[in-house]
């Protein structure tokens, strides 16, 4: 427990010291709007109609009797209409939270809520012989903002992939690719090529029974291991995994495993005719299909009318594969939201199987660009690569007018931290429910709610310490008397841990990045305001300062993005 949740449990035991029984606890605890009017308040409402009272009358009553209490912590208390407030003492306040930083160092802030749970969480769930576009980064930084935050509140987090690598968009691309002579094949990019070969397939397709006879001949003599389909496969498959391995690697994106459809679809077949047998599945025009109408949730199509697979085939047996290989206690999926009902189909299924272990589909809502929704089989799409291109570019330019005397290899490190920083904090910094609009120009701004404005604060942070550091200054001194902004910053550090368990507990990292925002602009306000090199309070102010980067480092680290030491 840190000095925070120390001080909230206290402040309410000596509220229910005075009261006829306990009924103020440390969650009800506020921060005031105005500063002037304290540092934590605690509203009276409920207690006081419980109790016979107005809410301003017990503030009231309680502040003459605390008022006679001492606390170390405490410098008063107030009635301010109905909240009770409270006032703590600036320099014990700065003592504590310095210290508890400095202490903890990266670990500042983690939590113990999960107590070693083992969790699986699925995401980057793309397909091969598809490119990677702006949609599938929210997926995969979501899916590992969320190992991060989780593994920093105490579970056991097994991060995982699941490539959907058998089905009728590979056969499509191959389709296509047997359409082209080996040498006018590029020499390099091969995953993205086969994206661009995905969207003309489809395109070409539309209005071709032929094409669509023959693809889905292709995809049944794929799901035979046939050849030569079968070997062209296994080659242009790995085309799709060594291009997205390196998206993870430059992203620095983690997986402890990768499923891939195609190692699940015999076990699945053999799961198919079971449930025929048991009835769960039935036979109509040929396919095999889940009628789950009385349950208000469709019909799911299992196998169509070729015999061919569709994605439950694989998914059902890797769902019972994960508890069974891995141990784990709940298996996460994150999934859009337009696999909502698909989600609740399979888990209908599965339960009706007797599998009724612990899944939870963890939802997010759409990427749009300003112009509208995309999509790959339309060709609309902004891929990763141009993503990428346009936001280099642009990053590598500013950073050489700022920095003309800099190398080449620094000007292409710093700009990619800030690229990969405006990634991924775009795609987090929204609420999972609900749809992003992703807009180059603005997710690299240096103002705003951006990744490079908090960046830009601990860079800032970093100078003062690299100052600090040319004049010697190492001492432990703390701030003798510290002002209303200085107490401000300091509550907002220790109140780290408690926006690791909101954002924890709702599953949204978005709580963290608004967190990380307000102390940036926080700070950036201090830094205006007061004076930190030369004054009296130097080296108080420098170690406030180096407790806020690391809340910032630390906080940053759980989206996935690094702190630069410049920019």
């Amino acid at each position: 427990m840190g000095w925070y949740q120390e001080i909230t449990k206290e402040i309410t035991e000596l509220i229910n010291h005075e009261l006829p029984e306990p009924l103020a606890s440390p969650a009800d605890l506020v921060i005031p709007p105005q500063r002037e009017l304290g540092d934590l308040g605690w509203p009276c409402f409920a207690v006081a109609k419980k109790l016979g009272y107005l809410p301003g009358e017990l503030a009231e009553k309680l502040v003459t009797q605390l008022s006679t209490k001492e606390h170390p912590a405490i410098g008063g208390w107030q009635a301010v209409g109905p909240y009770l407030n409270v006032t703590l003492r600036g320099e014990v306040l700065i003592n504590k939270v310095i210290g508890e930083i400095e202490s903890a160092g990266s670990q500042y802030g983690s939590i113990n809520s999960g107590a070693g749970r083992k969790i699986m969480i699925e995401y980057s769930n793309v397909n091969t012989h598809k490119d990677y576009h702006i949609g599938h980064l929210r997926n995969l930084c979501l899916g590992d903002s969320l190992t991060r935050l989780f593994n920093f509140s105490g579970y056991k987090v097994i991060p995982v992939s699941y490539l959907n690598d058998l089905g009728i968009h590979v056969a499509k691309v191959l389709w296509k690719l047997n359409q082209i002579p080996e040498n006018e094949l590029p020499h390099k990019n091969l995953g993205h090529y086969l994206g661009e070969l995905y969207t003309q397939a489809a395109q070409e397709l539309a209005n071709d029974p032929v094409g669509q006879e023959l693809v889905s001949l292709i995809l049944r003599r794929l799901e035979a291991r046939e050849q030569p389909e079968y070997s062209r496969w296994q080659e242009t498959r790995q085309w799709s995994l060594d291009y997205f391995q390196k998206i993870y690697e430059e992203l620095d994106i983690h997986f402890d495993q990768t499923f891939f459809e195609s190692d699940f679809i015999d076990e699945g077949r053999k799961l198919v005719q079971e449930m025929l047998a048991k009835g769960i599945l039935e036979q109509n025009e040929g396919a095999i299909l889940a009628n789950l109408e009385s349950e208000g949730l469709g019909v799911l199509l299992f196998l169509r009318r070729d015999g061919t697979t569709l994605y439950p085939v694989a998914d059902l047996p890797l769902a019972q594969a994960k508890f069974r290989d891995y141990d784990i206690d709940e298996s996460w999926y994150v999934i859009d939201e337009r696999q909502s009902l698909y989600f609740k189909q399979l888990a209908a299924i599965l339960a009706k199987l007797g599998f009724n272990k612990p899944i939870r589909h963890l939802s997010y809502g759409f990427v749009k660009l300003p112009t509208g929704l995309m999509s790959s089989r339309e060709g609309n799409m902004v891929t990763y690569e141009a993503l990428r291109e346009a936001l280099l570019t642009q990053e590598l330019r500013e950073v050489k007018e700022r920095h003309p005397e800099w190398s080449k290899e620094q000007i292409q490190e710093t700009a990619w931290q800030v690229v990969v920083g405006a990634l991924k904090f775009e795609m987090v910094k929204v609420s999972p429910a609900r749809p992003i609009v992703f807009d180059i120009p603005q997710a690299l701004s240096f103002d705003g709610y951006t990744a490079a404005y908090i960046q830009y604060a601990a860079v800032r942070l970093a100078s003062l310490e690299r100052q600090a550091k040319l004049k010697g200054n190492g001492s432990s001194t703390l701030i003798a008397q510290p002002n209303e902004l200085e107490k401000a910053l300091a509550l907002t550090l220790t109140r780290f841990s408690e926006i690791v368990s909101q954002a924890s507990q709702a599953m949204d990292p978005a709580i963290i990045a608004k967190y990380l925002f307000d102390l940036a602009q926080e700070f950036n306000n201090y830094y205006q305001k007061v004076r930190i090199i030369g004054s009296s309070e130097e080296m108080g102010r420098l170690r406030l300062g180096a407790a806020i980067r690391q809340v910032i480092i630390n906080g940053l680290a759980l989206l996935g993005i690094k702190a630069p030491e410049v920019m």
